[in-house]
C-alpha cells in the first residue's frame, strides 16, 4: 500500500514537470521550422544574388559594347570633322580666287560678269551648306560625348552595387560555412566521447545543420521502465560532459517508442507518457551530472509517431538527443541585408 502511494506521487510529479517541457518543445519546433525557413531563404537569396550577378555582368558587357561603339562613332565624327575643316579651308581659298577673278572680270563684258556672279553665288550657297553640316556634326559630337559620360557614370554605379552584393553574399556564405564546420566539429567530439558505445545501439549523425545522437532504449532502460540502467547512465554522463562546454547550443531530448500498446493500469499508461517520462529521466540525469544550463535543454515525448524503421521495433524504441546550433547571428546578418 505504501509503495502504491509513493508511486502515484512520483508519477504525478513527473507529469507535472513533463507539461512545461512539452510546451517548450513546441516553441523549439517553431524555432526549428523558422530556422529551416530562414536557411532556405538564405539559399534562395544566395541563388537570386548569383542570378542577379550574372544579369548585371551581362548588362555590363552590353554597356561596354555600347561604349566601344560610341567611342568608334566619336572617332569617326572627329575624322569627318577634320576632313570638313580641310574642305572649308579649300573652299575659302577657292572663294578668294573667285573673288579675285570676279574683280578681274568686272573690267570685262556685262554678260561674262553676270555668269561669274551666278557661279559665285552658287559657290557661296555650297559653302554655307557645308558650314551648316559642320556645325551639326559638332553638335552631334557634343551630344554623343554627354551620353557617353552618363553611361559611364551608370556603369560605375552598377559596378559599385554589384561589389556590395557580392560582399554580402560572401559574408553569408562564410557564416554558413562556419556554422557547418562547427556542427561537424561538434559531431566529431560527441562521436569520440561515445566511441565505446558505438556497437551498443548508439549512433551520431549530422543532418540539416544539426547533430543527432540516437540511443536505442535497450542501452538506457529496462523494458517498459523509465529508470535508467547503469550503462545508459555512463553514456549520458559522457555526452553531458561534452555538451557543457558548448555554450552556443540548444539541446532537445526526444523519447520514442514502438507501436506496441502498454497494458498497465498504472503509470506510464501509454506510449506517449512512456516517451515523455524517459526523455525527462535523461534530462534530469544530464543536468545532475554536468554544468548544463537548464534553459538550454528541453525534454519531449514523440510516442510511436516518428519511427525510423517500420520493420524494426528495436530501432524505433530510442532516445534522440538533438543538438541545435544557435542561428541568431546568422538571422541578424540576414535582417541587416
Amino acid at each position: 500500500m505504501k509503495f502504491n502511494i509513493l508511486t502515484s506521487v512520483a508519477v504525478t510529479v513527473a507529469l507535472a514537470t513533463a507539461c512545461v517541457p512539452a510546451r517548450k518543445f513546441e516553441e523549439v519546433q517553431k524555432k526549428e521550422q523558422s530556422c529551416n525557413e530562414e536557411l532556405s531563404k538564405v539559399k534562395e537569396q544566395n541563388l537570386a544574388y548569383e542570378t542577379k550577378n550574372a544579369e548585371l555582368k551581362s548588362k555590363i558587357d552590353v554597356m561596354n559594347e555600347n561604349i566601344s561603339r560610341l567611342k568608334a562613332d566619336t572617332t569617326l565624327l572627329g575624322k569627318s570633322l577634320r576632313m570638313k575643316e580641310k574642305q572649308y579651308d579649300k573652299i575659302n581659298a577657292l572663294n578668294a580666287l573667285i573673288q579675285k577673278q570676279l574683280e578681274d572680270l568686272q573690267r570685262g563684258s556685262t554678260i561674262e560678269n553676270q555668269r561669274l556672279m551666278n557661279d559665285l553665288n552658287a559657290t557661296r550657297l555650297e559653302l554655307q551648306r557645308k558650314e551648316d553640316a559642320l556645325n551639326k556634326m559638332e553638335r552631334d559630337l557634343k551630344l554623343l560625348e554627354a551620353e557617353l559620360n552618363k553611361k559611364e557614370a551608370r556603369l560605375n554605379q552598377v559596378s559599385a552595387d554589384l561589389e556590395k552584393r557580392e560582399q554580402r553574399v560572401k559574408e553569408l556564405e562564410q557564416m554558413i560555412a562556419s556554422k557547418d564546420s562547427a556542427v561537424n566539429a561538434l559531431r566529431g567530439k560527441v562521436a569520440e566521447a561515445l566511441l565505446g558505445f558505438k556497437d551498443k545501439g548508439l549512433t551520431v549523425v549530422e543532418k540539416n545543420g544539426r547533430v543527432y545522437v540516437s540511443m536505442q532504449a535497450k542501452l538506457l532502460f529496462p523494458s517498459g521502465s523509465t529508470r535508467l540502467n547503469e550503462e545508459g547512465k555512463k553514456a549520458l554522463i559522457e555526452l553531458a560532459k561534452v555538451l557543457q562546454t558548448q555554450d552556443n547550443l540548444d539541446i532537445l531530448v526526444e523519447g520514442h517508442t514502438d507501436t506496441d500498446k502498454l497494458k498497465s493500469s498504472t503509470h506510464p499508461k501509454d506510449n506517449w507518457e512512456l516517451s515523455v517520462l524517459r526523455a525527462t529521466s535523461v534530462v534530469e540525469l544530464m543536468l545532475a551530472n554536468s554544468n548544463l544550463d537548464p534553459k538550454r535543454i528541453t525534454a519531449a515525448g514523440r510516442g510511436e509517431y516518428l519511427p525510423v524503421d517500420p520493420n524494426d521495433k528495436a530501432k524505433n524504441r530510442r532516445i534522440e538527443v538533438i543538438l541545435i546550433p544557435n542561428l541568431d547571428e546568422l538571422f541578424k546578418l540576414i535582417s541587416n541585408d
